[in-house]
Parts: C-alpha cells; sequence; structure tokens
C-alpha cells in the first residue's frame, strides 16, 4: 500500500516536472556558473588536499545545488495549500508518510539529473574522477535531497506565506554553504572556523563526497559522510511525516 501510493505521488508531481523543463535545467544554471567562472581561480592553487581542484569544487557545486534547491522545495506546499490542493488530498486514504516520500523522491530525482549535467560539464572541463567516485557522489546527492527536501516540506506546513518562508530558508542556507566548506576546504580555514565547521552536517558529506573523487572509498571521513546522510535522512523524513499527519495534510 505505501509503495502504491508513494508511486502514485511520485508520478503525479514527476508529470508537473516533466511539463516545466526549462525550470529543471534553469535549476542547474547557478553551479554550472561558478564551474565555469569559479573553477579556473583555483587551478594551481596549493588547497590543502591531495585533490585536484575540480575533485575539490565540483563534490562542493553538487552539494550547493541540492542545499539552495531542496531547501526551498516547500514553496510548492505553501502554494498547493492556497489552492486548495493539500486539503483534497487530507481527505484522500493515502498514507500521509507516501505524501511525504512522493514528493521528496520526485525532488532526489531532478536534483541526481541536475548532478549529472553538471558533471558532464565539468569532465568537459577537466575533471578527472573515478566512475565508482561519481556515482557514490551521486548517492550522497539523493540522500541530501531527501533530507532538505523532507525538512523544508515540513516547515512550509508551518507557515502561511512565502514571505514567511524565503528568509528563514536563506538564514539557514547562507551560513551553512559558509561553514561547511562547499567552496574550498576548510582545512585552508583558521583553527576557531574549522572547528565550527564541524557542528554542520554537510561539511562530513562533502569531505566524504571530495575522497569518493579521488578512489579514496574507506576512509574516516567516508564513514563520518555516510553515517551523516543516512543518520539526517531518516532523522528527517521522520519529523517530516509527523508534521504531515499532525497538520492533516
Amino acid at each position: 500500500m505505501l509503495l502504491h501510493d508513494t508511486a502514485l505521488i511520485f508520478g503525479r508531481y514527476a508529470r508537473q516536472t516533466l511539463r516545466s523543463r526549462f525550470a529543471m535545467l534553469f535549476g542547474v544554471l547557478m553551479p554550472l556558473l561558478y564551474l565555469l567562472f569559479f573553477g579556473p581561480l583555483l587551478t594551481g592553487l596549493p588547497l590543502g588536499t591531495r585533490a585536484g581542484s575540480w575533485q575539490v569544487l565540483v563534490p562542493g557545486l553538487l552539494l550547493q545545488l541540492v542545499l539552495f534547491g531542496a531547501l526551498f522545495a516547500g514553496f510548492m506546499i505553501i502554494l498547493e495549500k492556497g489552492q486548495g490542493v493539500v486539503e483534497r488530498m487530507r481527505v484522500t486514504p493515502v498514507s500521509r508518510l507516501a505524501l511525504l516520500l512522493g514528493r521528496v523522491l520526485r525532488d532526489a530525482a531532478v536534483f541526481v539529473f541536475q548532478a549529472v549535467l553538471l558533471v558532464l560539464a565539468a569532465v568537459l572541463m577537466g575533471l578527472r574522477a573515478p566512475l565508482a567516485g561519481i556515482l557514490i557522489g551521486f548517492a550522497f546527492v539523493a540522500l541530501l535531497t531527501v533530507s532538505l527536501a523532507s525538512l523544508s516540506y515540513a516547515l512550509a506546513m508551518r507557515m502561511h506565506t512565502p514571505q514567511e518562508f524565503g528568509p528563514t530558508i536563506n538564514a539557514l542556507a547562507m551560513p551553512s554553504m559558509l561553514l561547511s566548506g562547499l567552496m574550498l576546504p576548510m582545512t585552508l580555514a583558521p583553527g576557531w572556523l574549522d572547528v565550527l565547521s564541524h557542528f554542520v552536517p554537510f561539511r562530513y558529506v562533502v569531505d566524504a563526497m571530495r575522497d569518493a573523487y579521488v578512489g579514496s572509498y574507506t576512509t574516516d571521513h567516508m564513514l563520518y559522510g555516510v553515517l551523516v546522510a543516512v543518520g539526517f535522512a531518516g532523522l528527517a523524513v521522520t519529523v517530516g511525516t509527523r508534521v504531515f499527519r499532525r497538520a492533516g495534510a
């Protein structure tokens, strides 16, 4: 029953996404601009890691794509509440968990697709990484999308207008990006900033992805990254499901 309901919700939102292909492709524009205009500046710089500049930058851009995309997924819920869509779904027998999973799995599919496009562009610009490492990176993208989209939908269920939602998300996203070392490794930062960054879960994920991009799959970074990504996803889905049930969505 759960799988059937999830597939129904996923199909509904997947069809909406396919009808707006331009928006799906436009989402990758900002990370692509970083790739084109910021990436070449890193070439030859001492980055404090054995990875090359592209192997440092691309994993960070993939997570930036998810961070600023999935966190804003909740805008759709706010619009649907205003249009009565959520109220109509409330009276159906569809599982509340499926209402969340169908949405976040659609989001995960979209961001993995965008991540593939970004990696292909990076390969053309000089990225060299093992296929296994790239695939592991896509898995991290999917897990982080599930986490952030679930929390975004949960937050949106508690808010009434985009004017409330937007500033709240920006206040969460920007410090997370700066403290997680998405653009440059935090090993380059002053000691106090490096310590502070360890309280941001994305730090562990980006470190793990950078190890994967150089073919290191059994490092401490990889272990911590997997544990944080899986644990964060489980926690976020649990929180999101509870909010959906209490809100009667």
